[in-house]
């Protein structure tokens, strides 16, 4: 619907998104699209990573429950790394789309209702700030990649890696140790009695 109100024929050729003349058309063409495709996407980035929260601690309280002894300190110190990694995580991807795509808004927002008259669709400015919010696209695969760790770990067994054959150990040196344990008078003389000791290495 946006695409066919943008449209405009310009001696002979067709523009898209080229906003007609009309400010209520072109304001509610702008707070819709910055509604949808910016409000609305960061919303639920961050009701999701909550709910994926929420279902980590859920988890953690049932394998607490079910342990017989009390919850462990390694159980609950992973459950704590977890929830940790989960919050790192939903705040690096949030805080980096707000921050990335809020230049193309205000941009668009600008440029739409003609606020500044020498914005256009068409200038290196407007592609400056569309690849820095696409910039986003690119890194959030990453950031995936490094700091949420079940995603690190489908990433690891996915790249083939050769891995070195285990050399067996020298277990043939051995350390050989003589005690002399007591000294026995007999009566053919002095009589060491000697315990011979093999130690592998």
């Amino acid at each position: 619907m946006l695409v066919f109100h943008s449209t405009n024929v310009v001696d002979g050729d067709c523009l898209s998104y080229v906003i007609p003349n009309d400010d209520a058309a072109n304001m509610a063409a702008v707070l819709t699209h910055i509604l949808f495709f910016y409000f609305i996407i960061l919303a639920i980035c961050i009701f999701c990573y909550r709910r994926i929260l929420i279902a980590i601690r859920r988890q953690a309280r049932v394998m607490a429950s079910h342990s017989q002894v009390g919850p462990s300190n390694a159980r609950q110190a992973q459950s704590q790394r977890i929830q940790s990694n989960v919050i790192r995580t939903m705040i690096l991807v949030s805080a980096l789309y707000a921050i990335a795509w809020m230049p193309y808004n205000i941009y668009y927002l600008l440029a739409t209702v003609e606020l500044i008259p020498f914005l256009s669709f068409f200038d290196s400015r407007y592609y400056a700030v569309t690849f820095i919010a696409f910039l986003y696209t690119i890194t959030n695969p990453f950031i995936y990649a490094t700091k949420f760790d079940p995603v690190k770990k489908v990433l690891i067994k996915m790249i083939p890696c050769k891995k070195n054959p285990v050399q067996p150990g020298d277990n043939t040196m051995s350390m050989i140790t003589v005690t002399r344990t007591s000294n026995k008078r007999t009566g053919y003389g002095n009589v060491t009695d000697r315990h011979l000791t093999v130690v592998s290495t």
